[in-house]
């Protein structure tokens, strides 16, 4: 496993309690310290397996191919940043290991994100006889899956797709991001992209909002952002004449991030700096990026689970043509507790929703129920065994048939 933040830390926890499936399991980051403090928690809680530890820069390939060649992996499971995708992928051929990651590639110096760069590599991993598993988090990942199940189960023509997501936590901040700061504020702060009659409908950032109303929580109000699953979920299911992808944000959080971009702390490229010497001889110059400046102040999501409250609440608004030949509605659909995820892993509950499901896809493909050559997205294997384990692992779903889905 390649990364060591919130995400992965839940990852590693849930692989140690399926130390019956995974016997072998190494842990690699750029900073080893980090990978060995969340040795010594999984085995402070009483898992037995033995984890290896590694440093890594997963930038770098002929790093991540050394590293790979010494500990011979059958699965490396990406929980780097997207910007690393490509050089991961390259290793994992290299050495002819299999590839499974949570998000899709986005380039460093380009607020974009989409799949066509990883999608480039399938003829590659067929050859190669290698299995590349793509966005197996939560949204993307469980959301596809959930589209999956129900195109399998309960549709014959899936139509209209709404991906809602809605964290009704509080975690005490004035502001912080759940996950990374970097890659959350650059998702949020792009123009908003749905797919509506056969093509791309693109708008202004967080230009359209209504209140949906979600299980246990109440109306929240939610905004149609760019989200990447939409991108493959439109291919593998045709019949979709409309998906769009919807999520919740709080004022406070609204006017901090408005303030962040007319002060240009959301900015990417690189600015130039005068900063003072240690020792007060003089100054030089140096080039930092506005944004990862901002991350380094910010509270690291890491450190959040103490003190949150409230639950997420993550699904997929169907609307199609059942099985039975009539138009039907159909909301499947996950609430996780902040406090029970870090009960469990000292993880919060939007680390514990993605890292979850990075494990189950590890253990689908260990298991050889998803392994074919090739690259793929999640609904292209079959959902069932993964639907069964999302709730023996923490991440139980419902249902809700024929119900009124608000869009």
């Amino acid at each position: 496993m390649i990364g060591a933040g919130g995400v992965a830390t839940v990852a590693a926890f849930k692989i140690a309690q399926n130390a019956d499936v995974f016997t072998e399991f190494m842990i690699a980051s750029r900073r080893k310290t980090k990978c060995d403090k969340i040795v010594e928690d999984i085995h402070k809680a009483g898992y037995k397996l033995d984890i290896k530890t590694a440093q890594v820069d997963a930038d770098d390939v002929e790093q991540l191919k050394t590293l790979f060649n010494d500990f011979k992996p059958e699965l490396v499971i990406n929980l780097a940043l997207p910007y690393q995708d490509l050089t991961i992928m390259d290793a994992c051929l290299a050495c002819g290991c299999n590839y499974l990651d949570t998000a899709n590639y986005e380039p460093k110096d380009e607020a974009h994100f989409e799949y066509s760069w990883q999608w480039a590599y399938r003829e590659r991993f067929e050859k190669a006889g290698l299995t590349a598993i793509l966005g197996c988090g939560f949204d993307p990942g469980v959301t596809s899956i959930y589209t999956a199940y129900a195109a399998k189960h309960h549709f014959k023509e899936i139509q209209y797709l709404d991906i809602v997501d809605c964290n009704a936590g509080d975690h005490h901040k004035a502001f912080a991001t759940n996950f990374n700061p970097e890659i959350n504020i650059r998702e949020i702060t792009q123009k908003g992209l749905y797919w509506e009659n056969g093509k791309w409908v693109e708008t202004e950032p967080l230009e359209i909002h209504k209140d949906l109303t979600y299980p246990e929580i109440g109306p929240r109000d939610s905004y149609l952002l760019h989200h990447e699953e939409i991108e493959s979920l439109v291919i593998n299911y045709p019949t979709i004449k409309r998906a769009r992808f919807w999520m919740t944000f709080g004022q406070q959080y609204l006017k901090h991030l408005e303030v962040i971009q007319n002060i240009g702390m959301s900015r990417i490229d690189e600015v130039e700096y005068e900063a003072p010497l240690v020792d007060g001889s003089g100054v030089a110059k140096v080039k930092i990026v506005p944004l990862q400046f901002l991350k380094a102040v910010l509270p690291n999501p890491q450190d959040l689970g103490e003190n949150y409250e409230g639950q997420t609440s993550i699904g997929c608004r169907i609307r199609g043509i059942g099985n039975d030949g009539k138009e039907h509605t159909y909301y499947v659909y996950n609430n996780c507790s902040h406090r029970a995820a870090y009960e469990e892993t000292g993880m919060q509950g939007v680390s514990y929703t993605t890292g979850v499901p990075a494990m189950i896809g590890a253990m689908m493909f260990c298991k050889g129920l998803w392994r074919k050559p090739g690259v793929y997205n999640v609904e292209e294997f079959d959902p069932d065994p993964f639907m069964e384990q999302l709730n023996k692992q923490g991440l139980p779903w419902h249902e809700i048939h024929d119900g009124d889905l608000e869009l």
